[in-house]
């Protein structure tokens, strides 16, 4: 029996334009992502790096882009975040059926964004729905490695076999499987996650 529930935020809760930042970098000459860059991007998303130097090592591969071009275009990534889904969420918590948690691949440039995109007040109801918000650069640690998913396991007393995560990569849905959690990799463009219950 499903007793907590681990969410993840982009592609869930808020629609991604996952190749936006590629194409807005093309005119300052990016082709592919290369280790150094990937490397990079995963290092922000654990927090061992604050923004500003984040920011000028990207700078440092595409010189000729304004910071404020690189903001953008780093956040172009952020679409919408539906209604349908926020009050999914809070009559989930109301209803006080299942501890949820959210947990997320972030960074602080993004989630300023959402907090500034979303205003405060409904930012805080979407925090607020969640015992715990879990964020990547915050805790130290990125999806899709094992250590994220035992500490939140650990942290809260979660018995794995009790506890659905949901994510729309294949790669964080097999690690947490890997690990005895139930898992619904939702498929983007065909499933939502208002049909959360049809998979409890």
């Amino acid at each position: 029996m499903i007793k907590n529930i681990i969410l993840d935020f982009g592609d869930i809760f808020i629609d991604l334009d996952k190749p936006a930042t590629a194409r807005a970098m093309e005119k300052y000459g990016f082709r592919e992502l290369t280790p150094d860059l990937e490397n990079l991007f995963n290092s922000y998303e654990k927090g061992e790096m604050n923004s500003p130097s984040f920011l000028k090592q990207v700078a440092s591969h595409f010189p000729a882009a304004p910071e404020d071009y690189l903001i953008n275009a780093w956040n172009a990534i952020l679409k919408d975040f539906p209604d349908s889904r926020l009050e999914f969420v809070e009559n989930l918590a109301k209803e006080n059926q299942y501890r949820l948690f959210l947990l997320s691949n972030t960074n602080d440039l993004h989630i300023e964004f959402v907090r500034e995109r979303l205003g405060k007040e409904k930012f805080n109801r979407f925090e607020g729905s969640f015992e715990v918000f879990y964020l990547s650069y915050e805790m130290g640690m990125r999806k899709p490695d094992a250590e994220i998913f035992e500490f939140v396991l650990q942290a809260n007393t979660l018995i794995p076999g009790e506890t659905l995560f949901v994510d729309d990569t294949k790669e964080n849905t097999d690690t947490a499987a890997s690990l005895g959690i139930q898992v619904w990799n939702l498929q983007v463009g065909i499933e939502d996650i208002t049909q959360l219950k049809q998979h409890l």
